[in-house]
């Protein structure tokens, strides 16, 4: 078996772990389990993770708080569970990483076709962080050089404005909110606040942008933040 093949199993549910795991170990993956956000973290830093099942509520740290900390480094897929039907935490999931969500109760087989429909998505878009994004002959994002050239032209970005660009570029559909931005661009340390996120927005649309006030790939979504737009080749 692929040691890749490995899904990371998050509820403080025991029987929903057990028979969650139970189904998938039986479709030929191997399970690991966790009952809260820390031991999940833990486990995905030392295993070759390659799905991740997410309850949202869980006990001291929350399922949004893990998906958040894993979205600064992985873009592996992600579902979330959630006993909540309030679109807005739905949406809130989504916005910050998720890749889709099912609501409990739940059946096992439901989850396991909405994981592969997931993976199949995820084969088809996900491209390598050590790889090269294009759009047409206008914008290239290199991440093996942290580069990028607009027009075949090399831009000159700041460490903040390339940590920036490079994030938003590898999540297109992920919403970012200026909280999130900061953190990628600054660390948790950053001795700043929010608003210089759109200080660091508005130069970057300057340098990647033909017209920055209809910009085409840095978009504004009001009321929550910025995300990547742009059909890439």
């Amino acid at each position: 078996m692929d040691v890749t093949n490995n899904v990371l199993i998050v509820d403080d549910e025991k029987m929903i772990r057990d028979a969650v795991s139970a189904y998938f170990t039986k479709m030929g993956w191997r399970t690991f389990e966790a009952d809260n956000g820390q031991d999940a973290l833990a486990l995905f830093e030392k295993t070759p993770i390659s799905f991740v099942i997410l309850d949202l509520m869980l006990p001291g740290m929350s399922g949004e708080d893990v998906c958040r900390e894993i979205r600064k480094k992985s873009r592996i897929p992600i579902i979330m569970l959630t006993a909540k039907t309030q679109e807005e935490s739905i949406l809130n999931g989504l916005h910050i990483g998720a890749d889709d969500y099912v609501t409990k109760p739940f059946s096992v087989k439901q989850l396991y076709a909405r994981m592969e429909a997931v993976m199949r998505r995820a084969s088809d878009e996900r491209k390598a962080l050590t790889g090269l994004l294009s759009w047409e002959d206008d914008l290239v994002i290199d991440f093996e050089e942290a580069s990028a050239r607009k027009k075949g032209a090399p831009l000159s970005l700041t460490k903040s404005e390339w940590k920036i660009l490079s994030a938003m570029a590898s999540y297109p559909k992920k919403v970012f909110t200026r909280d999130e931005l900061m953190e990628i661009a600054f660390g948790g340390d950053a001795d700043s606040f929010d608003r210089v996120i759109d200080t660091h927005i508005k130069n970057l649309r300057k340098k990647v942008e033909s017209d920055p006030r209809n910009p085409v790939y840095i978009k504004t979504v009001h009321g929550l933040g910025y995300k990547f737009g742009g059909d890439e080749n």
